[in-house]
């Protein structure tokens, strides 16, 4: 089972090698990372340094640090993509790689991903392929086919198994030919978290290869649907086709009544949703992701879209409500300070 599931994410991935080892995405951010590293101190290479997009999930840097690399922060254009002019100043022979999400956190594909790829590998880099978005491309495009050399794949989120709160999960590796050599020689114990696994190879064999292209239009689909309906009613910085999620600045209803997405998030739950990713990417302000996936029924759209439209006229009419939200709920607004400051971790029974 292992050894064919491992094949299968070659072949829908583009790699000729996936090791299954790693227990999350960011686990497989550093399994790929030191993988990288391994390579270049192969080669004898004094290659220090890791450039990352300013819009890239948090564990990127993180995880170049700890495989001792320097962190390289390249911004973004106003369109929402890699600045290439400034990436070809920071690409040099002390660039060990790239790690780039594709699409962004932004939902945006990048356009001059092959200029990109070439970019980094005429300066003698690597491209890593952070796979959390991968629920946008698969059985529509290979990264391995776009010039990542290296790529993770989170089947926690993009093969059917729920994650957040800490898990479970599962953040598979996969390798051109090339570095397959270089992976780190234990990742976890055994072969990665196998039920995860399981789980996957099963959704991989009811849906089946056609089901997979299927996945990545209705996750598209279904965030342009929700991106469209809403656009009257909360600024969208990046009005353009979207992938499979968008970002909403909600920084206008701060400006205007006070209301932050905080506030939005926590009204969301009156109305019986789960609130959305708050205050990130950072470089949008006051920031809601929205990712309805490709499971979602129109029904769950439709009345996604109704509460958050209601939401956003009581920002108008009745801040107050929002600003004392949830109401519905087991538990009220919680004191996020003193939560800080003061810790619970235990239980009273």
């Amino acid at each position: 089972l292992l050894k064919e599931f491992a094949e299968q994410l070659s072949g829908i991935f583009g790699y000729d090698h996936f090791t299954l080892e790693p227990l999350a995405g960011a686990h497989g951010e550093l399994t790929g990372m030191l993988t990288i590293r391994n390579y270049f101190k192969a080669k004898k290479e004094e290659r220090n340094e890791v450039i990352i997009p300013d819009s890239a999930h948090g564990t990127n840097p993180a995880t170049a640090a700890m495989a001792g690399f320097k962190v390289i922060t390249v911004p973004s254009t106003k369109e929402g993509y890699v600045d290439c002019d400034v990436l070809q100043k920071e690409v040099s022979n002390k660039t060990a790689a790239l790690m780039l999400t594709n699409p962004n956190t932004l939902g945006l594909l990048e356009p001059n991903i092959k200029k990109i790829a070439d970019m980094v590998h005429k300066a003698g880099g690597l491209l890593y392929y952070d796979g959390a978005n991968a629920n946008a491309l698969v059985g529509r495009l290979k990264p391995g086919e776009l010039g990542f050399d290296v790529a993770h794949i989170n089947l926690h989120k993009t093969f059917s198994t729920p994650h957040g709160g800490g898990g479970p999960g599962s953040g598979p590796v996969g390798v051109k030919a090339f570095l397959k050599p270089f992976l780190p020689k234990k990742m976890a114990t055994f072969h990665g978290n196998i039920a995860v696994i399981v789980r996957a190879y099963t959704y991989l064999k009811m849906i089946g290869p056609d089901g997979l292209a299927e996945v990545s239009r209705k996750a598209r689909e279904n965030a342009n649907y929700i991106k469209e309906k809403l656009a009257p009613y909360y600024d969208i910085p990046f009005p353009q086709e979207c992938e499979h999620e968008f970002v909403i600045s909600c920084q206008d209803k701060k400006k205007k009544y006070g209301v932050r997405a905080l506030d939005i998030a926590k009204r969301i739950m009156d109305y019986g949703f789960h609130p959305p990713t708050i205050y990130f990417p950072q470089i949008v302000h006051e920031c809601l992701m929205i990712e309805p996936t490709e499971t979602e029924s129109k029904q769950t759209l439709d009345g996604f879209i109704e509460a958050m439209i209601k939401i956003a006229k009581e920002c108008e009419t009745n801040p107050e409500l929002l600003l004392n939200a949830p109401q519905s709920t087991p538990f009220k607004r919680m004191d996020e300070t003193k939560a800080v400051k003061e810790p619970k971790l235990r239980q009273k029974f």
